[in-house]
C-alpha cells in the first residue's frame, strides 16, 4: 500500500511528504521526498522523526501490525493529530469477520486507538476499509483464473462484494486528510465497485471470444474449515490464511458488500461498467501473455 498512497499524496501535490523507512531498507524514493531511518522499536526514535507532523499514516504490512503501537504512542508524544493505520481490508465490524484470526492485529489496533480518544482528544484516527484491492486481486487470478480452462466461484460466485483498487485507496487517504472534521475518531468505507465473480468472468468472455472458463463450486465452509485447521498447526503465513479471506469476501452474513460508504465525502466516483471491464482486460492481456 505504501508505493500507491505516496504518489496520491505527491500528485495531490497539497502536502509536504516525509517518509519513515527501516534503517536496513533498501527503498529508493523520489528527491523531492524527505526521507527518515528509523528504529520502529524505539518511541525516542520515532518522535523525534514525527515532530512537527500534522497526520501520520500506516503502510506497514499485516505481519507488523504491533510495530504501530509504538507509532502511536510516539505520534501522540509528537503532536500528531491525525493517525490512520494499516486497516486497508475487509469490514471487521461485521460480527462474523471480527471473529476471522487473520484480523486480530488490525481489531487490536483499533481497539487501542479507540481507547486513546477521552485521554488524548487532540490525537484522532480514521480507519479505512477497502474491500479486496481490484486491481491487485485481478492481476493475481484472485477473481477469476485467466491462465486455467476452470475456475473457482465460491459458493457459486453470486456473491456481491465491495473491492477498491490501489490507486483509489490512495486517493482516500488524500480526501481524509482533506475532511479532518468528517473522518475523525471513525471507519471510513470506500469501493471502485459492487461485482460479482460471475459478472468477471461474463466481462472476460466479452473481451476474449475465443476462450471459455469452466465455473468450479468452492464451498466457502470448506476453506474456512481448512484455514482453521491450518492455524490450529501452527500455519500463519499469506497460504493458510486465504480461508479466512476468502470468508470475508465471499460467505454469506461476513460483510463483503458494503452497504454505505464515503465516496461523496472523499470525492470518489464510482468505477463505471467499462472502467471495471478495462481493468479486467488489462489483467486478462497480462496473464495470458
Amino acid at each position: 500500500m505504501g508505493r500507491p498512497i505516496l504518489h496520491a499524496l505527491i500528485e495531490s501535490n497539497l502536502f509536504n511528504v516525509t517518509v519513515l523507512t527501516r534503517q536496513t531498507s533498501e527503498a529508493q524514493f523520489l528527491e523531492s521526498v524527505r526521507v527518515i531511518r528509523v528504529d520502529y522499536s524505539s518511541i525516542p526514535d520515532l518522535t523525534t522523526a514525527l515532530t512537527g507532523q500534522d497526520a501520520v499514516v500506516s503502510a506497514l504490512t499485516t505481519s507488523a501490525m504491533d510495530t504501530q503501537l509504538p507509532l502511536i504512542q510516539a505520534s501522540i508524544a509528537a503532536g500528531v493529530k491525525r493517525f490512520i493505520p494499516s486497516e486497508f481490508s475487509a469490514n471487521t465490524d461485521n460480527p462474523k469477520s471480527a471473529t476471522l484470526p487473520v484480523y486480530q492485529s488490525k481489531i487490536k489496533v483499533h481497539r487501542h486507538l479507540k481507547g486513546l480518544e477521552s485521554n488524548h482528544p487532540l490525537f484522532t484516527y480514521t480507519l479505512i476499509r477497502t474491500g479486496p484491492f481490484l486491481d491487485y486481486c485481478l492481476n493475481h487470478g484472485f477473481f477469476l483464473d485467466f491462465k486455467a480452462e476452470t475456475t473457482p466461484f465460491y459458493d457459486g460466485g453470486d456473491r456481491p462484494f465491495s473491492t477498491t483498487s490501489l490507486a483509489t485507496i490512495g486517493r482516500a487517504v488524500v480526501g481524509i486528510l482533506q475532511h479532518l472534521d468528517e473522518t475523525g475518531n471513525r471507519v471510513v468505507f470506500v469501493h471502485d465497485v459492487v461485482t460479482t465473480q460471475r459478472k468477471i468472468l461474463a466481462i472476460a468472455e466479452k473481451l476474449a471470444p475465443g476462450r471459455t472458463w469452466t465455473p468450479v463450486d468452492v464451498s466457502t465452509a470448506d476453506m474456512l474449515a481448512t484455514a482453521q485447521g491450518n492455524y490450529a498447526k501452527g500455519k500463519v503465513d499469506f497460504g493458510a490464511s486465504i480461508g479466512f479471506l476468502i470468508c470475508a469476501i465471499f460467505r454469506e452474513g461476513y460483510g463483503g458488500e458494503f452497504e454505505e460508504v464515503d465516496n461523496q465525502l472523499l470525492g470518489i466516483p464510482l468505477k463505471t461498467d467499462a472502467e471495471l471491464g478495462k481493468l479486467v482486460g488489462a489483467a486478462y492481456a497480462t496473464l495470458s501473455a
